[in-house]
């Protein structure tokens, strides 16, 4: 492998001879060797608009030449398109700063600056600094955590929500679709009192609309972002103004509403605001656990279960039993809501460690948080088009449990009182007959008066 020198404050270091990193990146690369989890790209994005913001700032202020604010501006368009991903290799598991992500930051859009000037990579001067320039009026313990709000921000209203809100609109659809479908309704999975099918599906659309709610109103405590608190929450070494302009132009070159935040202190000590965001991804995480799990037991069987809906014949299940399919994408999404709350302990033990003035969890708890949302983004988006569209009920099954239920009793406990209701349930049981025969037989009910009062629509509510 070809390399060149490349040196820092703690001596010269051999990279890559292609790579546009320097000397920190290596070191990281080298003494970070810890896993296969990279800092997500969604964080690498958050960074160029960080620091082609500050850049443009910086010059507006009168403490960077725009010349140097124009180059820093063109590579970090270049980052935004995706053209420079290879160069930043970094693990997950670093400084608890993010220093060193930071600092790769820097050097990337120091060497590709240098390129883009006319130059040969690791020949000659550049005109760039990075910790001068790329980072002036910066620090990594405000402009990681500022990056940290940018990436979640962007990750949750463009990657997930409108996942989510499909799903919900999805399993609205059927809940729209299967009203007129009254069935067997279950609780302590034993026979309940009637619903419809569209009731259910109802209340599924429901929860997830909910959880949408919540994740919105916690999604605005990412909105305040710490930079210009540079290395403690003071401003040391940021010009007066610096942190406005640079806030106010992340958000024009977003389309997000960013602000400074009120406090920079707390911004660099804790990251609150993150485990509030994820707490909200956990509610929906535990709303489709449950709703998933739902929806493969009311289509297990196809014989031997429950088998009132059919799902979505997507591929074989078996390797040995032929002719099998499993519901494979409640499994899927189940397997997806068990990480994310694995997420949540993850993420609440990282926002707890901070000491002092500064949280060094950090590169942790963006990756995880964006884990969370990324795969909760990409489940809705799969159970949505490859199960839930596709669900159909299967009317003869449900209108035999329907019949076979035993707690159309409870239509009877206002007109012969719970005891005798109970009495007829329990005949019907013991000797195998209908509800309505038992009820016949008690003496305590006619016929006519059966067929009047046990009406299952009745008992729905609709």
């Amino acid at each position: 492998m070809n390399t060149r020198t490349e040196k820092d404050t703690l001596g010269p270091v051999e990279v890559q001879a292609d790579r546009y990193w320097g000397a920190q990146t290596q070191r990281s690369l080298e003494n970070f060797a810890i896993g296969s989890e990279k800092m997500p790209i969604e964080v690498i994005r958050a960074y160029a608009h960080l620091k082609q913001a500050a850049a443009m700032a910086n010059t507006e202020l009168d403490v960077l030449a725009r010349e140097k604010s124009e180059l820093i501006s063109r590579v970090c368009r270049e980052i935004l398109a995706g053209e420079l991903d290879d160069h930043f290799p970094l693990s997950v598991w670093q400084t608890g700063s993010g220093t060193q992500t930071n600092m790769n930051m820097n050097e990337v859009i120091v060497k590709r600056g240098h390129v883009l000037a006319g130059n040969t990579l690791g020949e000659g001067e550049t005109l760039l600094k990075a910790n001068d320039d790329v980072n002036k009026s910066q620090s990594s313990n405000d402009t990681f955590p500022t990056a940290m709000h940018i990436a979640a921000a962007m990750a949750l209203s463009g990657q997930c929500l409108p996942r989510v809100e499909a799903l919900a609109a999805a399993l609205q659809a059927k809940a729209d679709a299967f009203a007129d479908i009254v069935k067997t309704g279950r609780t302590h999975f034993m026979d309940a009192t009637p619903v419809t099918l569209g009731q259910e599906f109802g209340g599924y659309a429901e929860q997830v609309r909910q959880s949408v709610t919540h994740i919105r109103q916690a999604s605005d405590a990412l909105l305040p972002l710490a930079l210009g608190g540079t290395a403690v929450g003071t401003g040391l070494n940021a010009p007066a103004g610096f942190a406005e302009k640079a806030v106010g132009l992340i958000a024009a070159d977003t389309g997000m509403a960013f602000t400074c935040a009120q406090n920079r202190f707390a911004a660099l000590a804790a990251h609150d605001a993150l485990v509030e965001v994820h707490g909200a991804l956990k509610r929906l995480a535990v709303a489709l656990h449950k709703i998933a799990n739902d929806i493969r037991m009311l289509g297990s069987g196809p014989r031997s279960g429950i088998g009132e809906i059919r799902l979505p014949a997507n591929e074989p299940g078996s390797s040995i039993m032929p002719g099998k399919v499993n519901p494979t994408q409640c499994e899927a999404l189940v397997m997806v809501c068990q990480q994310v709350m694995g997420n949540d302990v993850t993420l609440s033990l990282a926002g707890s460690g901070g000491q002092f003035e500064l949280n060094t969890g950090k590169p942790l708890m963006i990756y995880t948080l964006l884990q969370s949302i990324r795969l909760l983004g990409d489940a809705c988006d799969s159970f949505t088009r490859h199960c839930v569209t596709g669900i159909e009920p299967d009317r003869e099954r449900i209108a035999l449990h329907l019949e076979n239920s035993l707690m159309l009793v409870t239509a009877l406990n206002p007109h012969i009182g719970y005891y005798k209701a109970a009495e007829i349930a329990q005949k019907a049981f013991a000797e195998n007959l209908t509800l309505r025969d038992a009820a016949i037989a008690s003496g305590h009910v006619s016929a006519e008066d059966f067929d009047a009062w046990v009406d299952p629509s009745a008992m729905t509510g609709e």
